[in-house]
């Protein structure tokens, strides 16, 4: 590669918005972002995903170290997820998106609720 390619490519960089990118990971890591919740829960806050892709996803930013997965111990079962420090950290290119998509976008980002 030449030395221009590489100023302008980095693979961290294009693993990270390829994480973050994918389809439905923004809008899970937005609704963790106010808190834990339970699957049932996130499911039904985020219109239009998927059982399958939300198990998907939950699965992938687990790997990534950007959600924990907690399994509380009661009858029955109860998991719960919740973003990791890695994932809290994430915060800020949230608000910068949002931020971004009022500036130029002809209509505004929905307020952020946390689900209840």
């Amino acid at each position: 590669m030449s030395d221009q390619a590489d100023e302008v490519y980095c693979p961290l960089y294009q693993h990270a918005v390829e994480l973050i990118g994918g389809r439905w990971t923004g809008a899970i890591i937005r609704a963790l972002l106010g808190g834990r919740y339970r699957f049932s829960d996130l499911s039904q806050c985020i219109p239009g995903l998927s059982d399958r892709m939300l198990a998907e996803r939950l699965r992938e930013l687990e790997t990534e170290g950007i959600v924990s997965r907690l399994v509380v111990p009661e009858m029955p079962v109860r998991i719960e997820y919740h973003l990791t420090d890695k994932g809290r950290a994430l915060s800020g290119v949230i608000e910068a998106i949002v931020a971004w998509l009022e500036q130029w976008s002809e209509e505004h980002a929905a307020p952020f609720r946390p689900v209840s």
